[in-house]
């Protein structure tokens, strides 16, 4: 059982954490959203897998609130400006705005084209995206116990909702420098970015939403970009688009 040191738990989350931020900027926001890079199947298939085990998140779903959220950036029609509802309630809720945008009616239809619709997403991904967290909770379990493995489980849950639906969504339109004058508020966070897989450099991407690399400037760093270069070393993914 790794529940044996407190560590081994907390370095589960942390790095289960990252992954999921990766997961999350490569293939459904650089890839599948604005198309800067694709990937073969041997990595696109594993980031999937992993995000209906860790977030239950559908992809043309997310896509579709993301792409809407760039046509109406920080205006009426955006689906998660603090601009327009408030810091707080985007850090808090920002998944809620998520659930609500993505209910909308012709949402799907209007901004969710292109997305995955093979046989993994019709059958299992999208239709039985609960399972991924049961079986998820059903591995926390295992590896943690019955006391410790919830826990770790409720962490990993709140992981995205936390760190993109709020931080990014939120401090990402309210807190922070800019490197252009966009029509948006968005702001970039940190220049070092590692953290949320390079998304925090915010403004350098709705400045550029089309590329695959979010570093602007000499001394920001992309640790999303790095791991796409990485994999189209060993022709894992393919870029489309990169800014100069």
């Amino acid at each position: 059982m790794w529940a044996t040191h407190w560590w081994k738990p907390v370095l589960f989350v942390v790095i289960a954490g990252h992954l999921t931020n990766v997961c999350v900027t490569l293939f459904l926001h650089r890839a599948q959203t604005h198309r800067g890079v694709t990937f073969s199947k041997l990595a696109e298939i594993p980031m999937r897998v992993w995000l209906w085990l860790s977030t239950s998140i559908v992809t043309q779903e997310w896509v579709a609130c993301h792409r809407k959220h760039h046509a109406f950036a920080d205006r009426e029609g955006d689906p998660h400006s603090p601009v327009m509802e408030g810091l707080r309630e985007i850090i808090l809720k920002g998944a809620f705005y998520y659930r609500q945008a993505v209910r909308q009616p012709g949402i799907l239809e209007k901004y969710g084209k292109g997305t995955p619709n093979d046989w993994l997403e019709r059958y299992v991904l999208a239709r039985l995206n609960w399972l991924g967290l049961v079986l998820m909770l059903t591995i926390d379990v295992y590896l943690f116990g019955f006391y410790i493995g919830p826990l770790v489980w409720a962490v990993q849950m709140l992981w995205i909702p936390f760190w993109a639906a709020g931080i990014i969504n939120g401090v990402g339109h309210a807190l922070g420098y800019r490197n252009y004058d966009v029509k948006d508020e968005s702001r970039n966070i940190s220049p070092i970015a590692i953290w949320l897989g390079g998304e925090e450099l915010h403004n350098n991407h709705h400045a550029d939403p089309h590329s695959a690399k979010f570093k602007a400037k000499w001394y920001e760093f992309d640790i999303g970009w790095v791991y796409i270069r990485m994999l189209a070393a060993v022709r894992l993914a393919k870029i489309r688009y990169a800014r100069a």
